[in-house]
Parts: structure tokens; C-alpha cells; sequence
């Protein structure tokens, strides 16, 4: 069953030079493919809306406030099972966790600066690229 997931390259993905390694690593999985794409900085209104289900918990703020520091590649991805797999490919939050071969693995160094989004269920993905992408249906 094919589906679509919203996938975010965060700042420090852009600001390291990572896009085109791990846009790369998404394009090699057979039968996905990218659906949309746009590089731009976010803003506030934007995050609170993506990030609504976190107001009030420690980490906001600092996430918003990095989340808006820098550019970033927002897609869609289409395909079998690509909400887990994306999620599979980036590997767990904490780089140390992450097993060699995924990207926050292989180049995650901190856990709030942590290179990718992606949807984690159908749901989300469903909200997630409403918001960052309007005129896809």
C-alpha cells in the first residue's frame, strides 16, 4: 500500500552539506519517490503549528528557536511502507543509539540537533504536509 510522509532536512542537515547524502540515501530505496520539495527558512507561525503538540514541554522553545535557524528541505515522499522506512533510515533521535548505517548514525551529533523529520504515522503525515505543503492533496 503506498503512502506519503513528510520529511524534513533540519537546519543542521543543511548547514553541514548533508542534503544531497541523505536526499541521495531516500532515492536509492526502491519504489520511493520524491513527491515535493522546497528548500526555505521556516517561520514561527509555521513551527507552532507543526510543533503544537509539544507547547509547554521543555524542549519547545529551544527546538522552535533552532528549527528557525537556518534553512530547510521540507518533501514529500511517496511509497510502500514509507513512513516506517523513512523513519528506519534516519535511525532513533539519540545519535549514539543510532546504529551505523542510518543517518543519525552515521552523522548525527547531538540529540536536539538531530538532522531529519520524519511523519510518524499516517495521521501525522496526513497534518504534517497540509501545513508545509497546502496545494498538495
Amino acid at each position: 500500500m503506498s503512502q506519503r510522509t513528510l520529511v524534513l532536512l533540519k537546519p543542521d542537515a543543511v548547514r553541514r552539506g548533508l542534503v544531497g547524502e541523505i536526499i541521495g540515501r531516500i532515492e536509492k530505496k526502491a519504489g520511493w519517490t520524491i513527491a515535493a520539495m522546497e528548500l526555505r527558512t521556516l517561520d514561527r507561525a509555521l513551527l507552532e503549528q507543526h510543533y503544537a503538540e509539544h507547547v509547554g514541554r521543555d524542549f519547545y522553545e529551544p527546538l522552535v528557536a533552532f528549527m528557525a535557524s537556518g534553512p530547510v528541505v521540507s518533501l514529500v515522499v511517496e511509497g510502500e511502507r514509507v513512513i516506517e522506512g523513512v523513519r528506519a533510515l534516519a535511525g532513533p533521535t539519540d545519535p549514539i543509539a543510532a546504529p551505523s548505517g542510518s543517518i543519525r548514525g552515521d552523522f548525527g551529533t547531538i540529540t536536539r540537533e538531530n538532522l531529519i523529520h520524519a511523519s510518524d504515522s499516517e495521521e501525522s503525515a496526513e497534518r504534517e504536509i497540509k501545513i508545509f505543503f497546502p496545494g498538495i492533496s
